[in-house]
């Protein structure tokens, strides 16, 4: 009896193993808002990690969170260090692309709560009076990542968090463009 439950245990393992080995390894979150504003206006808040505060739908989950700054105030290369607590982890971004209204694209480091790199990339489109911003962010899911996946789903809970973060920045590109 004890050897047939055991039995059943070690194949109940074996196939949750491989049914999690078979999900997809890469993942793509992405939101969109139309922001009353030139593409200009909304890509130097991106630009400027220093900016990030403002509207970041992370900045107010720890106000005791330490973030340092390195590298050039914005653009390519400016670097984004944070510690904070178990809601915004520890991390680093870098800024490794920045096109002037059109895109900045970001390597994001997680050292926790879950060590992980992806990529962060942010487009700028005009649509008349309006600017589309598209916030997406795209990685690989390593093996536990991947079982994390079968109970939790990505999108929902970033793609919450983009939302909200390009709220916050409609409202702070739009108060400023109205001074």
């Amino acid at each position: 009896m004890l050897k047939t439950i055991l039995v059943g245990l070690a194949a109940a393992v074996v196939a949750l193993v491989a049914y999690v080995a078979m999900q997809p390894s890469e993942f793509r979150v992405e939101r969109s808002a139309h922001i009353a504003a030139a593409p200009q206006d909304v890509f130097g808040q991106v630009n400027d990690f220093r900016n990030w505060q403002a509207w970041s739908p992370w900045a107010k989950l720890d106000p005791n969170a330490k973030a340092t700054f390195e590298g050039p105030t914005s653009g390519t290369g400016a670097v984004f260090n944070w510690s904070g607590n178990e809601k915004v982890g520890e991390g680093r971004m870098t800024l490794i692309e920045s096109r002037p209204s059109e895109l900045i694209r970001i390597k994001l480091d997680f050292l926790q709560p879950m060590e992980g790199t992806s990529t962060a990339e942010f487009t700028f489109r005009p649509q008349g009076a309006e600017t589309a911003v598209t916030w997406s962010m795209s990685g690989h899911n390593n093996f536990i990542g991947r079982a994390i996946c079968l109970f939790m789903s990505l999108d929902k809970v970033m793609g919450g968090d983009f939302e909200k973060g390009l709220t916050n920045l409609k409202s702070v590109v739009e108060a400023a463009v109205k001074r």
